[in-house]
């Protein structure tokens, strides 16, 4: 069972940067398509990025478009997400996750998820 372990996440102010990144513990996210989402208090888990397996493919929402940049490392066992111009509207639970079967933006899609790293943006 893969289990997807996130860090990077942090208190910062508006326009800020940061780097989130994830792992896999008792296996490998090399073959799993890969996604971050996120989730704020009384809000539903909101879809940020996705990449494919291999790389070569990568979408986002409008909200984070131009913002947000997911990638992985060479080896592909590490997704990034990378954060620019961040806005208080970003503030939220992240999580990363990984699907080994289809890739869309549908959380339903992904069966391996982390715990998620919180994200605080401030004014």
């Amino acid at each position: 069972q893969v289990q997807l372990v996130e860090s990077g996440g942090g208190s910062v102010k508006a326009g800020s940067s940061l780097r989130l990144s994830c792992s896999a513990v008792g296996g490998s996210l090399s073959r799993y398509h890969g996604g971050w989402f996120r989730q704020s208090p009384g809000k539903e888990r909101e879809y940020v990025a996705g990449i494919t397996w291999i790389g070569d493919n990568t979408d986002y929402p409008d909200p984070v478009k131009g913002r947000f940049t997911i990638s992985r490392d060479r080896t592909r066992k590490i997704l990034y997400l990378q954060m620019n111009n961040l806005k208080s509207e970003d503030t939220g639970v992240y999580f990363c996750a990984a699907s080994g079967k289809g890739w869309n933006r549908g959380a339903t899609t992904f069966n391996h998820w982390g715990r998620g790293t919180q994200v605080t943006v401030s004014a």
